[in-house]
């Protein structure tokens, strides 16, 4: 196990830069664990005691709404990190992270991590990295929501994910869509009804073909145009 965690840890854009030693005795401290899917990591408003580095595996961070409805924030996928915001300003996590797959995560106290940071600068930079990407995400995300119809969002999230795992085909990009449209309406902001109508006008207008979670995409070309 202690070889999975150094392999984990490893793979991150945080911890990659430290020798073999510096990660076996950082692991020593570091918590296996594996979620099955849709289990919750932590909640929003829960006190944070570290961070926890992606090993298999998928995770989501959302938002709930007064409705009990889902605003999916960043996903992310193995040899990523969550719950590095309450590192740095001690306040508890910011959202609720949850499987999208069956996962398997490593924690890392709160602790260890900062005297990491204080005896390796560079994994505070990476974590710096990290965090600015995940900002020009979020306001990304804002700039979605707040400027585009339902069915445009739906594209950008459909050219994202073609661009992410699609394949090529004889008849365009295929992708496999695993997620229901429960999840989907939680990734582009809306509810399932409305999504369902925004993939069928999508379909119609000859920008997408296919049903269930197999979608085929035509041209990626028309699609970006639609969003514009």
């Amino acid at each position: 196990m202690n070889a999975d965690i150094v392999q984990a840890l490893r793979n991150t854009e945080l911890f990659r830069q430290l020798d073999h030693s510096v990660l076996s005795q950082l692991a020593q401290r570091a918590v296996w664990r594996r979620l099955r899917r849709d289990e919750v990591l932590f909640m929003t408003g829960e006190a944070a005691h570290g961070l926890y580095v992606i090993a298999s595996g998928s995770v989501r961070a959302y938002r709930t709404g007064g409705d009990g409805r889902e605003q999916v924030i960043h996903t992310e996928q193995a040899g990523a990190t969550v719950g590095e915001v309450p590192l740095f300003d001690d306040q508890p996590y910011p959202s609720t992270v949850a499987a999208e797959e069956d996962s398997a995560v490593v924690f890392i106290d709160k602790a260890s991590v900062l005297q990491m940071c204080h005896t390796h600068p560079e994994i505070a930079m990476a974590a710096l990295r990290a965090l600015s990407q995940r900002l020009r995400r979020c306001a990304a995300l804002v700039e979605t929501l707040s400027l585009r119809a339902v069915g445009q969002r739906l594209a950008q999230w459909l050219l994202n994910e073609a661009h992410a795992r699609g394949r090529a085909s004889g008849s365009g990009i295929e992708v496999e869509i695993p997620q229901s449209k429960e999840q989907i309406a939680a990734r582009v902001g809306s509810v399932r009804e409305v999504v369902s109508r925004a993939l069928a006008r999508l379909e119609e207008d000859g920008l997408i073909r296919g049903s269930g979670h197999h979608i085929i995409i035509p041209d990626l070309e028309k699609l970006a145009g639609y969003i514009a």
